[in-house]
């Protein structure tokens, strides 16, 4: 298939860019190019240079594109949907104007904004277990949707962006219900789908079958892969996501319980042609094994004919 693959700072640990202990960019950078990639994500707003003309300069030194920007935050309240505005358009005013990653030829190429619902502590804390995660009520989820139909409009007719929404372990749109849910709330010329093999086995859906359901919404992939001894564990302990991913639960391709020559030929079948990124969250004090994994992940999914 020879796909396109890229990778994300949240491989080193880069997720909250608060976090004290986080590695510098340049090295994330520097090792996302010995790894053998060629497009990263930009990671949270904050973590690299937030000026456009810094930013693709330090992409450029390691021969890297931008393939993707993410909004990770609370998409259902109203008081927070101001800084929302904010963070989009300054997201893709720098994926429209930094060196971007390119894609077979349509009009859902990248780069992306992969809008992500994260911020209520209650869904966090049950992530992967559905029978005890509280639900949205009809307004909020609708106010929720109406965020997001707004903010992909903003990306698509201000700075040709095209958002796609990713459904997140410990997020308000997590579980098989609430992924069909949103399918049916927001059209497809309006944001595709980012569907990500670790947080649907995390949140208890066979990956394969849920990229063949909504394989006409994919325009971009997100691959993790599950450790099966740390899973049932974290599950039963009731740990909040974030610590799970401190504890393991996510490492590399090829060694987990997610079955990817399954989904090479799934993908092949039905004629995927779009991006792939590879993360792997983890703490990031144990960043010093993110280069070995990172090359090990893109070594496998190439053996088994990615």
């Amino acid at each position: 298939m020879n796909l396109p693959i890229a990778n994300a700072p949240c491989s080193w640990g880069v997720d909250d860019p608060k976090n004290p202990y986080l590695p510098p960019y340049a090295k994330v950078l520097q090792e996302a190019a010995a790894a053998g990639y060629r497009s990263i994500e930009l990671g949270p707003w904050g973590y690299l240079p937030t000026e456009t003309a810094a930013l693709s300069a330090a992409l450029r030194r390691q021969g890297l594109s931008l393939v993707a920007g993410t909004i990770f935050d609370d998409l259902v309240s109203e008081e927070n949907f101001a800084s929302i505005l904010a963070l989009t358009h300054n997201i893709c005013r720098n994926l429209s104007q930094a060196p971007q990653a390119r894609g077979a030829a349509g009009e859902n190429t990248p780069p992306y904004l992969v809008i992500i619902d994260f911020g209520d502590p209650q869904r966090a804390r049950f992530a992967g277990q559905p029978a005890l995660a509280p639900r949205l009520s009809a307004a909020d989820w609708q106010r929720m949707i109406g965020h997001i139909k707004r903010i992909s409009d903003i990306a698509r007719r201000e700075y040709g962006v095209r958002a796609v929404v990713h459904p997140h372990a410990g997020g308000c749109i997590e579980f098989a219900d609430e992924i069909d849910r949103l399918a049916a709330d927001i059209p497809h010329r309006t944001a595709g789908l980012c569907l990500d093999t670790g947080h649907l086995y995390y949140s208890g859906m066979d990956p394969a079958t849920w990229l063949e359901k909504h394989f006409a919404r994919l325009d971009y992939l997100h691959f993790k892969d599950v450790d099966p001894q740390v899973y049932p564990e974290v599950l039963k302990r009731g740990v909040d996501f974030f610590t799970a991913c401190a504890e393991g639960v996510m490492c590399p391709l090829g060694t987990g319980a997610i079955d990817y020559p399954q989904l090479r030929a799934l993908l092949a079948r039905r004629g995927y042609r779009g991006w792939i990124t590879i993360e792997q969250e983890r703490d990031p004090r144990n960043v010093q094994g993110s280069l070995r994994d990172v090359t090990e992940s893109l070594g496998y999914l190439r053996s088994v004919g990615f």
